[in-house]
Order: structure tokens, then C-alpha cells, then sequence
């Protein structure tokens, strides 16, 4: 059906309904092993006490900071090779490739140099307590030298989810997740007795507490980063630069198309990932109760915006590919079929989370405290996750037509008027309450914003400058 989209078959419903559930199948696993990946150092680390996952939490958001710039570079690219695909010109789009590889290492590299000379001063800027201060530290410090790999596997599993692959990005995310658990449970912990079916047995362990749950998932990424990598330039038959000659220059062409997606989504993420900061800056001098409860919240809603996120990898293909074919009713199509299916698909994981708010949390905390209050504002959340989904793929729709700037406008406008507006007025008065609150009524308004945008026309009037071959 991809390759119909290229030759101009025409396509019922049905067919692009099943087409879209193909595709963003994988893509949701790919988000869930992402968010199992977070749950999983967070509930290890969590084990240990409050502390040590207020320290991980505190210094979450400037991981997304930096995570949010090298996702944008995939992307800046990743778009350019969905329309030259969908226009059948596969050999460019391998020129694409292997010039996004030269400028996204170069981006990345910079961005860990930039990480290990902060890394002691970060939680201290972020209004830390002394007592996770250090960890916090060490852990960012970690994860600054770990971003290489971090931007080979995103690179590499965007261009092939842009491709129509969605399966083996999401078989390596799986991956990741299941070595993430194993290097985990030998690094955090110390060397311990453990029972089974009446057996003891000793367990060796390096006892690294929270820097253990940074190394075990930067191992994981090194070891996903190489396979990726070889599905990606070997395997791949659209893909695979191996048997093909070609220059990893940076054409001035190129640059410019993935700087006109990546500008607009690196400006967004600095305003948004910055807002999520100074939400981080908020509700810090609430004590690390509230910041863990904030931060393990956030790692089990997690779970809900899943399918909205995979279903906005899949609008991102669809979408790209059916522009590159010069197919714009067919790309219109395509955006309104995936961003109902999404916000129908976290609407019923909202009410889920709703229900079982209490339970979910007690698996990641035995803080009373940590779960009472996690459990308070994930129901608050719930009632934003329906439009919060119509924000989430009406972006990956515009995304995969090119169209940043105005989505990222929306998202800045709504994240730092609405949500950090509220919540610095309503968090010293109700304690977390007053940062979630204005968080559930942020995430609404952004989906009504999204809803209007997508439902015009001018999202879809974006063009490429040719990149030779």
C-alpha cells in the first residue's frame, strides 16, 4: 500500500485506515519500550528511597532539553527523505542520509561537550537539595557522554520509519528496554541474596545506586545504536549506502531543507523544554517528595500519550510520502483518519489511568507520600490526554509536510502564557496540585490550537530546494 501511495493507486478508506493501524502498530511499541525504558530506572531507582529519584527527576527535564534538539535534527532530514521516497528517488534520499549522519554527530557531539561542562553545576541551577545534589550530577554527567549513541539510534530509526519501516525501529526499542533491565539490575544494586522457588542464591552487584541506572541505560543505547546502524546502511533495501557510492559532504541544498524543518523545532524545544525547566524550578522547593511523586507522575503518563506519539510517527510517513507523490487529498486524508484514531486510543488509557491511578504508582514507590500524591494528579491529567492527543499527532502531520514554525508558535505561546502563567500563581498556594492543574488546562487548550490548524489548508503548502545527487 506504500508503494501504492507512490504509483497513484487510489486507496478506499478501509485501505488507509489499515495502512495507518499498520504502521503506527510498531510505532506505538517503539513508545512503549521508550516509556518502559524511563519506568524502568525510575522504579529501580525509586527502590532505593526518595532521594535518589528526586535526583533522577531533577534534572529530567534538561534531558529532554537535550534529547528534544537531537530528535528535531532526525527530523530536519528523516522529512526530506519521506518526500523523496514518496516520489520514488530513492538514490537521493540515500545522499540525504548520508549527509544527515555528518551533521547530526557534529550537532550531537557538541551537545555532550556542552553537558559534561555543566554537569556539576546543573542541579544547583536547578534549585536541588544538598542531599541530591551529587547524584543528579553524576547521573546528567552519564548521560552527556552517552548522547552520541542516543542520536545514531534516532537518526537511523526515524529514517527508517520514514521509509515505511516501522517494524525494526520498534524490534530494537524492545531491545534497548530488556538490556536497560539487565544492566540495571547488576549496576544499581549491591551484591544481595535472593530466593527462588526455595533456592538462595547470591547476586553480584556493582551497588552504583543512581549513577548505576545512567551507565546501564547508556550501555543499552551503545549496544541498539550498533544494530540499528547496520539494519539501517546495510539491510535496508531503500536504504543501504554500503554497495553505493557517495559524499558524507554537507550540500548547502540539504542543509537548508532540514534547517527549515529543525529551526522552528529547535526554537520550540528551547521554549518548551524551558518551560518544563522552570516547572522543574517550581515545584523543587516543595521538598523531594512532591519532586518525586511530580517526576514518577509524569513517567507513568507516560503510558497514556503512547499511541498519540506513535500514531504521529505514522501521520509524519503517511503524510510525507503522500506530498512527495504530489498526492494532497490523499495526505489530508491521511492526517484526519490518524489524529481521530489517536485521540480515541488515549482516551480510553486516560480513563484506565483514572481508574487505577493508585496501583500504577505504588509500582514505582513505597513512599506513601510519593504514591498518595502521584496518584492525586494523575487523575487531574486525565482529563487533558483526549485533546492533549490532538496536539501530538496534528504535529507529527505537520511535521511530515514540512510545516514547523506555526506548530511550534502554537506550542510556545500555549506552554509558557497557560501552563507556566497558572502555575506560578496556583503552586504556592496548592503545592503540586497548582502546578498540575495548570497543566491539564494547558494541554487542552494546545489540542484545540492543533485541531484548528490542521483543519486549514496552509500546513500542507511547503516545498523542497532539490538536493542534488
Amino acid at each position: 500500500m506504500l508503494e501504492g501511495i507512490r504509483n497513484g493507486t487510489e486507496l478506499t478508506t478501509k485501505q488507509q485506515f489499515r495502512l495507518t493501524m499498520l504502521l503506527c502498530g510498531p510505532a506505538i511499541i517503539a513508545q512503549l519500550a521508550s516509556v518502559m525504558l524511563q519506568f524502568i530506572d525510575a522504579a529501580m531507582v525509586g527502590s532505593l528511597g526518595a532521594n535518589p529519584a528526586a535526583s533522577i527527576g531533577l534534572i529530567a527535564t534538561t534531558t529532554w532539553l537535550f534529547g528534544g534538539f537531537q530528535y528535531a535534527a532526525c527530523q530536519g532530514f528523516s522529512v526530506q527523505v519521506a518526500h523523496l521516497i514518496g516520489a520514488g528517488d530513492f538514490k537521493t534520499a540515500r545522499t540525504v542520509l548520508r549527509q544527515s549522519i555528518t551533521s547530526c554527530l557534529a550537532m550531537t557531539l557538541a551537545l555532550s561537550v556542552i553537558g559534561v561542562c555543566i554537569s556539576s553545576h546543573l542541579p544547583v541551577w536547578l534549585g536541588g537539595s544538598e542531599e541530591i545534589v551529587a547524584d543528579a550530577a553524576t547521573y546528567f554527567l552519564i548521560y552527556s557522554l552517552s548522547l552520541p549513541f542516543m542520536q545514531i539510534m534516532w537518526l537511523c530509526g526515524t529514517m527508517l520509519q520514514c521509509s515505511g519501516n516501522m517494524k525494526l525501529p520498534s524490534i530494537m526499542d524492545v531491545v534497548m528496554c530488556v538490556l536497560d533491565v539487565v544492566f540495571n539490575f547488576f549496576l544499581i544494586f549491591p551484591t544481595r541474596e535472593i530466593s527462588l522457588f526455595g533456592w538462595q542464591f547470591t547476586v553480584p552487584g556493582a551497588g552504583l545506586g543512581v549513577p548505576g541506572a545512567a551507565v546501564g541505560t547508556g550501555l543499552a543505547m551503545a549496544i541498539s545504536a550498533g544494530l540499528m546502524c547496520w539494519f539501517t546502511l546495510v539491510k535496508s533495501p531503500i536504504l543501504s549506502i554500503i554497495h553505493e557510492k557517495g559524499s558524507f559532504k554537507v550540500s548547502k541544498a540539504c542543509l537548508k531543507n532540514a534547517f527549515g524543518i529543525t529551526g522552528p523545532m529547535w526554537l520550540q524545544n528551547v521554549a518548551m523544554r524551558g518551560a518544563h525547566i522552570a516547572g522543574t524550578v517550581i515545584v523543587a522547593p516543595l521538598g523531594p517528595v512532591a519532586l518525586a511523586a511530580n517526576n514518577f507522575a509524569i513517567t507513568v503518563e507516560g503510558f497514556c500519550y503512547m499511541p498519540g506519539f506513535g500514531m504521529a510517527d505514522a501521520a509524519t510517513t503517511l503524510v510525507g510520502q503522500s506530498l512527495g507523490a504530489a498526492r494532497e487529498k490523499l495526505a489530508r486524508s491521511f492526517s484526519r483518519i490518524t489524529l481521530f484514531s489517536g485521540m480515541t486510543m488515549m482516551t480510553l488509557l486516560a480513563a484506565i489511568m483514572f481508574i487505577l491511578a493508585p496501583q500504577i504508582m505504588s509500582l514505582m514507590s513505597s513512599d506513601p507520600g510519593v504514591v498518595s500524591l502521584g496518584a492525586e494528579v494523575l487523575r487531574i491529567e486525565a482529563f487533558a490526554e483526549t485533546l492533549y492527543a490532538a496536539s501530538i499527532v496534528a504535529y507529527g502531520s505537520c511535521v511530515g509536510a514540512g510545516d514547523t514554525f506555526v506548530p511550534s508558535l502554537l506550542n510556545l505561546v500555549s506552554m509558557w502564557v497557560v501552563r507556566i502563567g497558572l502555575a506560578i500563581y496556583l503552586t504556592p498556594q496548592m503545592g503540586l496540585l497548582g502546578y498540575w492543574i495548570p497543566m491539564c488546562i494547558e494541554l487542552n487548550v494546545r489540542g484545540l490550537l492543533f485541531i484548528w490548524r490542521i483543519s486549514g489548508r496552509k500546513w500542507m503548502n511547503h516545498q523542497f530546494v532539490k538536493v542534488a545527487n
